[in-house]
């Protein structure tokens, strides 16, 4: 699983990369468009949707290295039994948030699906809050992830 959840992370690292450089870039348009006196409405809504979807797979990113979502004060200061029970703590309420976050972002993907975008229509709102379930899935495998390797730290003695 382990090599499953790399490979996960790369292509959520190369989606969010990608967006945030969609996102620079049609900054730097608008930038320079308004100097020209030229007016591009689509940025502004190019630029925030493709925000979103950069931000959405960092997070997940994050949670992956557990570098989000932590009581780090008290992991530092625990050791042995009592840090294994929080780390799986802290994993499970994730795993819990996550579920719900999941199930809500389908029913928000679907009930907008078909909501089109202000200023170019062609576009669905459906793909930018897909965003949202794809993020809740992931963070809920790499939680999974997480608890499957504290247990076998844990069985082999390491934790």
């Amino acid at each position: 699983m382990n090599r499953f959840v790399k490979v996960l992370e790369k292509i959520q690292i190369t989606i969010g990369i990608a967006f945030l450089s969609i996102f620079f870039l049609v900054i730097l348009y608008q930038i320079i468009t308004r100097h020209l006196g030229i007016s591009a409405i689509w940025t502004v809504e190019m630029a925030s949707n493709s925000f979103i979807w950069a931000m959405f797979m960092g997070a997940a990113v994050m949670v992956n290295r557990k570098e989000h979502f932590n009581f780090d004060i008290l992991l530092k200061k625990l050791t042995g039994k009592k840090r294994f029970m929080l780390n799986i703590f802290n994993d499970l309420v994730l795993i819990l948030f996550n579920i719900a976050i999941f199930i809500y972002g389908i029913q928000v993907c679907q009930q907008f699906w078909d909501y089109n975008w202000t200023s170019l229509p062609d576009l669905k709102m459906g793909y930018v809050w897909i965003a949202i379930p794809i993020m809740g899935g992931t963070m809920i495998i790499y939680s999974v992830n997480h608890i499957i390797n504290h247990l076998k730290a844990w069985k082999g003695g390491q934790a």
